[in-house]
């Protein structure tokens, strides 16, 4: 399956209100909600894993912890277990009610409001974080690591934040900061605590939300902008999000996505009911950094401006996956995995012979952007049976 948390919108917004206090560099006893950086430049680095940004941290007996950087969301997500180590007692009166969020698919859901006493990136401290607790078990599992909270927006508001993925790097300094000459900077929408900017296709302007914390390129919604397909939409893999499950829809744009002064010709497109969004698909190819004290955001790379089209590589199946087996969560229509006659529910143990705990996300797109075909191994009762799939463009 793949796992892909787009737009967190808090519809109970009172409840995580912004917490003030000042900037420093003095090591001074920490304010409620304030944010404390060592030095005027922390870099920290990051694992790419599957488009999103990962940044691993210990400061404590219990870590590393790892925090997945969303940009597209509202609020910061802690795991059950981080809530209990560090949540405040009692942050909140008796009768708080849970917070309505809504997922990509539209569905909701209630999470449980925390404040930590403290959440450490290594340089950077900080406190009395306000958050949501939620369940990381399905992500980490899809990842291939424990992920202990998914960092939102609003976190990094007293920062200025960049997501270097060229450099696999996430670059905390105070606002205001000087950045690198270059690149296009574009002022961005913070209404909903999150960055929301105008981008371009073909001659029609239309805002798109900037989501690290989805790992698709663009996901578009067509409602007004009527796009024109080079390749139809065809249903793609069972997306996972906050609240369940859906079905990808995926096809290649006619136009050209204008991002300020970067081209991307004929890129895919996951069409989406709510609102559009450039996921780590896109963002992957540029320095990204986010000025929230003037509400702006600078895309950079190195040239060449224009990025060509590219096929996107499928194996016809998404999984949900445990450490001892994958089971299948949907199969394309019309892949060679349907022709074979694979059906959801089935397990599969073993890819090309190991077992599936050997491969992690990173090594298994890695095979199914390069291999013609890949052996999975079915499990048909008490005997396993090794089956050969080709792999095939899901869109050329």
């Amino acid at each position: 399956m793949i796992l892909r948390r787009t737009c967190l919108l808090l519809l109970a917004a009172a409840l995580l209100a912004s917490p003030t206090g000042c900037f420093t560099f003095r090591r001074e006893p920490p304010r409620p909600g304030r944010t404390t950086l060592e030095s005027p430049l922390v870099v920290l680095s990051a694992l790419t894993v599957s488009n999103y940004l990962v940044v691993e941290a210990k400061w404590d007996r219990h870590g590393p912890y790892h925090f997945l950087i969303d940009t597209g969301a509202s609020v910061t997500l802690v795991s059950p277990e981080l809530a209990a180590r560090y949540g405040t007692k009692n942050p909140f009166p008796p009768d708080t009610p849970l917070v309505r969020v809504k997922s990509a698919g539209g569905e909701t859901a209630l999470l449980a409001p925390t404040m930590l006493r403290r959440l450490e990136l290594d340089g950077a401290r900080f406190d009395d974080v306000q958050a949501l607790i939620y369940d990381c078990t399905p992500l980490s599992a899809h990842l291939g690591m424990k992920i202990d909270a998914i960092l939102g927006f609003p976190l990094f508001r007293e920062t200025q934040l960049t997501l270097d993925y060229p450099r696999g790097e996430v670059l905390l300094q105070p606002p205001g900061s000087a950045r690198a000459a270059g690149g296009s900077t574009i002022a961005f929408n913070n209404e909903r605590k999150t960055p929301i900017i105008p981008v371009q296709l073909g001659d029609r302007t239309f805002a798109a939300l900037i989501d690290s914390g989805s790992d698709a390129g663009l996901s578009i919604n067509p409602v007004g902008l009527q796009p024109a397909f080079a390749v139809a939409p065809r249903p793609g893999a069972t997306v996972g999000t906050l609240t369940g499950d859906r079905e990808q829809r995926i096809g290649r744009l006619a136009d050209t996505l204008a991002i300020g002064r970067y081209a991307f010709i004929r890129p895919v497109a996951d069409l989406t009911d709510e609102l559009s969004s450039l996921g780590g698909g896109i963002l992957k190819n540029f320095i990204v950094t986010f000025d929230q004290e003037h509400n702006q955001v600078t895309f950079q790379r190195n040239p060449p401006t224009t990025l060509p089209p590219e096929p996107r590589r499928s194996a016809g199946l998404s999984f949900t996956k445990t450490p001892a087996y994958w089971r299948v969560a949907s199969v394309v229509p019309g892949s060679p995995a349907a022709a074979a006659g694979v059906q959801p529910g089935d397990l599969v143990t073993r890819l090309n012979g190991e077992p599936v705990a050997r491969w992690d996300i990173r090594r298994y797109e890695l095979l199914v952007a390069t291999a013609t075909a890949i052996e999975f191994t079915f499990l048909n009762g008490p005997r396993e049976a090794p089956q050969r799939l080709a792999m095939f463009d899901l869109v050329p």
